[in-house]
């Protein structure tokens, strides 16, 4: 039962079943990315890590003029098989797919040319934006329904969630 003061329907159970519903919910609309982008789950999955990791630098291959140069430099390989628990097989796999799509380039870092970094491609970053332009409407029209207190609330609830979760990843 919900302690006093707390909304109806917010103790654990209640709450842990909101929870799968909105991961299940996100999942969906990004294995619908997936499917209309021609990329596997596990390809979407990749793009966002490096997207994550910042952008391609100036002077990207695809002709664009590529986008912040102080951005961080992109991700490893090794890196990103750590992030999505690949092996390092399973990694070149992906990124043999996504750089065949137009999604990424692998670069040698410019202080140690050994070193390998994935960065995506703006073309990459615009057919995400296109596609979950939607969701981003929705979510601000649900956002703007809560106060700034409740918003700081929710967002230091799921920042605590998303850590706990990647550590219990981790450690499993």
């Amino acid at each position: 039962m919900a302690e006093q003061g707390e909304p109806r329907g917010s103790g654990t159970p209640e709450l842990g079943r909101r929870l799968q519903d909105l991961a299940s919910e996100m999942n969906l609309l990004g294995h619908g990315f997936a499917a209309a982008s021609g990329l596997h789950t596990t390809d979407v999955q990749a793009l966002l890590a490096i997207m994550r990791a910042g952008p391609a630098p100036h002077g990207a291959p695809d002709g664009t003029a590529g986008e912040d140069p102080t951005a961080p430099p992109g991700i490893t390989p090794g890196r990103l098989g750590e992030e999505l628990g690949l092996s390092s097989g399973a990694v070149t796999a992906v990124l043999d797919r996504l750089e065949r799509a137009g999604h990424i380039r692998r670069t040698r870092d410019a202080a140690d040319r050994r070193l390998v970094l994935v960065h995506y491609l703006p073309g990459a970053g615009r057919m995400a934006a296109e596609w979950f332009a939607p969701v981003a409407r929705r979510t601000e029209t649900v956002r703007a329904e809560f106060t700034p207190a409740e918003l700081a609330a929710v967002a230091r609830f799921l920042d605590r969630m998303t850590v706990e979760l990647e550590e219990l990843r981790h450690s499993r």
